[in-house]
């Protein structure tokens, strides 16, 4: 789910890039988690059915991430792919009703397909689509082959690419959630795994998605807020550790109590109105004070053409040509970029 700040986040504030070499010899630390679920729901037969292989396996968080990873790569990008570690228990009624929403989908995907409404089926199966421990072993493998770091973080991904980029180790997380924002990241670059042509649900539109970079400190600048405060909106709204929220309290009503009494703490509390028990400060505390590790090596390697091969078309059926073409680029891009200093256009374009 994630918590959702939009409505706090003008265009004012967003910077849009429409070219991502505009980012060129930046490391980016991506939300593996968010990135290959964002693969699975967008990579899909018309009917919402996913690419798989000759025994039935999903493969489009492979092509995804194989594709879309070296298209990032061409435009002078370093990326480190963040993996999610143990969930913590404050997670776990998200946990259950993300499984149950996804259970019903299944149902309504069914349906969709006996009545032939292929559109319903395509959206539901979205909905529907889990991300399994061997897709992610299998994604891990192919970024290994690929010469792509990856960290495991030990519990949220998005907390610890949230520390890289505070630490200086990212310029940016990526992620489609705002949590990034709430765990401190200085910049959050959304779009960066999906941008391209999209079509409108249930209308024959498309729209032209761009990456988009938020920077925490204009953010705050522009609300005139500290983090911690930040972090008392988004609890307000509801996040992962409290999914219902407050009731009746939306983004703009969670701002003005916030600007109004200067924090979650201060608030009344016969204004607040939660429909389940909710420990504030163990939620506000995980977000400022996160477990992460320090133990980790960003080196980006000279892909292995032979791995990648394995891994893609021998083990999964994928184009062999196809992919020896893409590999072709990979190295190219390699050579041209990983290699180099982190330095290019961005300097001039987006501050440090």
């Amino acid at each position: 789910m994630g918590v959702d700040l939009k409505d706090l986040i003008t265009e004012d504030i967003k910077i849009k890039i429409g070219d991502l070499r505009l980012l060129r010899g930046k490391v980016i630390a991506i939300d593996a988690y968010n990135a290959l679920y964002q693969f699975l729901t967008a990579i899909r037969q018309p009917d919402g059915t996913p690419l798989m292989d000759s025994q039935g396996r999903v493969t489009s968080h492979l092509s995804g991430l194989f594709y879309r990873t070296i298209n990032i790569v061409e435009n002078g990008i370093k990326p480190v792919y963040v993996f999610d570690g143990s969930p913590p228990e404050l997670k776990a009624k998200e946990i259950e009703r993300r499984k149950a929403v996804k259970e019903d989908a299944v149902k309504k995907y069914e349906e969709a397909v006996k009545i032939g409404d292929l559109e319903s089926a395509r959206r539901y199966a979205a909905i529907a689509a889990k991300l399994t421990i061997d897709m992610v072993h299998e994604a891990k493998r192919l970024l290994e082959a690929m010469g792509i770091p990856y960290v495991d973080a030990p519990a949220e991904g998005e907390a610890q690419a949230a520390y890289m980029a505070k630490v200086g180790d990212a310029y940016a997380t990526a992620s489609q959630d705002y949590d990034s924002l709430l765990f401190g990241s200085p910049r959050l670059i959304r779009n960066l795994t999906i941008s391209g042509k999209r079509k409108l649900p249930r209308r024959e539109e498309y729209v032209e998605i761009l990456p988009e970079l938020i920077e925490l400190d204009k953010l705050l600048k522009a609300l005139s807020i500290t983090h911690s405060a930040l972090v008392d909106i988004g609890i307000l709204i509801g996040t992962d550790y409290n999914p219902d929220g407050f009731e009746g309290i939306g983004s703009k009503k969670a701002y003005q109590l916030i600007k109004t009494y200067g924090s979650i703490e201060r608030v009344p509390k016969g204004l607040l109105k939660s429909p389940a028990s909710v420990d504030v400060m163990s939620i506000k505390n995980y977000f400022l004070n996160p477990p992460v590790t320090k133990n980790y090596k960003l080196e980006w390697k000279a892909p292995d053409e032979k791995l990648v091969l394995e891994v893609l078309v021998k083990d999964h059926d994928f184009n062999e040509e196809r992919v020896k073409s893409a590999l072709e680029r990979l190295l190219k891009a390699y050579r041209e970029h990983l290699k180099g200093e982190q330095t290019g256009l961005a300097k001039w374009f987006i501050k440090r």
